[in-house]
Formats: structure tokens, C-alpha cells, sequence
């Protein structure tokens, strides 16, 4: 059984509802399993340890879930459009993943949460890629043939799975934004099994 690991941040709970879709399409293609992990939060001191595990939801990652995983799915709610700090913070604690090259030829897609309609859903996906490409990741989209890309009037988008949250920060996903992250959970899966088969 091959495991994809489904990482992120989340603050108000959106992210995470969209982890739990990219997990269960990832679960829909045989041999494949999601592992959920989650990004702990960072303060002005950075250096706080935190503990191992959340009081509540998925545990936090370890450096060990990124050397064991088959793919990744990365998700951050969206700050100015950029992702949050602590994913950006755990991201620049890989330095000796990205030497040994523990993320080579994965492949990985991105996923993202805004509390406006134009808050910068598409430039977070953007800036979550970045470094993934330089780890050696293969990043996959979601398509507009066969999908709901072009239908959905909340999030959605060909760079990776969204969600319009709103002002009052609704964590409920649309039927596109949930089919969408399922889709693109069952396509980081199925490209994950076809590379391991070539």
C-alpha cells in the first residue's frame, strides 16, 4: 500500500475540510492510501517547541512522513497570497531533504482557502509550487475536461483544489469544491501508481 501524504495548515478549519477530500479521492484508487499530516503554528519565537501532537485533528508532520510518502499534497490557507507562515517555515527547515533529494520525482499538487472571492486563491497555489519544483516534485493540476473547473461559482481552480471561505470564514465546501479536491486527490494517485508501475 503506497502513501500519499496530505500535508497542511489550517486556521479556521477550511483547509483541513479540503485534506479530507484529497484523502478520500486518493483512497478511491486501489493500492493507494492518504496519511494526513498537519503543520504546527509558528509565533514570534519560533523557537517554542510544540507539542508532538495537536490537541486536536491530524498529527504534525515529521521529517521522516516526507522521506516515507509516495506524493504529497500541500495545503495553506492563503495570507496577501502567499502561504502561511508555518507552512513557509516548515518548508525552509527541509534544506537536508532537498540535498538528499527525498522528494525527487514525487508527485505533488497543491491545495488552498480564501475568506475573499479574488483574495489570491491562484497565486498561493503558485507560490506553494515553487518550492516543490525545486525539491524535484512532479506537481499536477486539475484539469478543465471532466471536471466541475468550469461550473463552480466558489473555488476551483486548474492549479490545484480551493475553497471560498467568505467573510465569516464558512468551512462547509460547495459540491464543486469538494468534487474538485476529491478529483485531484484520485489524480495524484493515480499519477503516483503509474510511475511506480513504469
Amino acid at each position: 500500500m503506497a502513501e500519499i501524504l496530505v500535508l497542511y495548515y489550517s486556521r479556521g478549519g477550511s483547509v483541513a475540510a479540503l485534506a479530507r477530500q484529497i484523502a478520500r479521492g486518493i483512497e478511491e484508487v486501489p493500492g493507494m492510501q492518504a496519511r494526513l499530516r498537519s503543520v504546527p503554528p509558528v509565533a514570534v519565537q519560533t523557537e517554542v517547541a510544540q507539542p508532538p501532537v495537536p490537541e486536536e485533528g491530524a498529527p504534525y508532520v515529521s521529517k521522516r512522513d516526507l522521506e516515507e510518502c509516495a506524493a504529497l499534497a500541500l495545503g495553506s490557507p492563503t495570507r496577501f497570497g502567499n502561504m502561511a507562515a508555518p507552512v513557509k517555515h516548515f518548508i525552509d527547515t527541509l534544506g537536508a531533504e532537498w540535498a538528499s533529494g527525498s522528494l525527487v520525482d514525487k508527485p505533488a499538487c497543491v491545495f488552498t482557502s480564501t475568506a475573499s472571492m479574488h483574495g489570491g486563491q491562484e497565486s498561493t497555489l503558485l507560490s506553494m509550487m515553487v518550492p516543490l519544483l525545486h525539491h524535484g516534485c512532479l506537481i499536477t493540476g486539475i484539469p478543465f475536461h471532466g471536471t466541475a473547473l468550469s461550473d463552480t461559482r466558489t473555488g476551483g481552480t486548474p492549479y490545484g483544489a480551493s475553497h471560498y471561505a467568505g467573510p465569516r470564514d464558512d468551512n462547509t465546501l460547495s459540491e464543486d469544491e469538494a468534487a474538485l479536491a476529491r478529483g485531484l486527490g484520485t489524480r495524484l494517485a493515480r499519477v503516483t501508481r503509474a510511475m511506480q508501475h513504469a
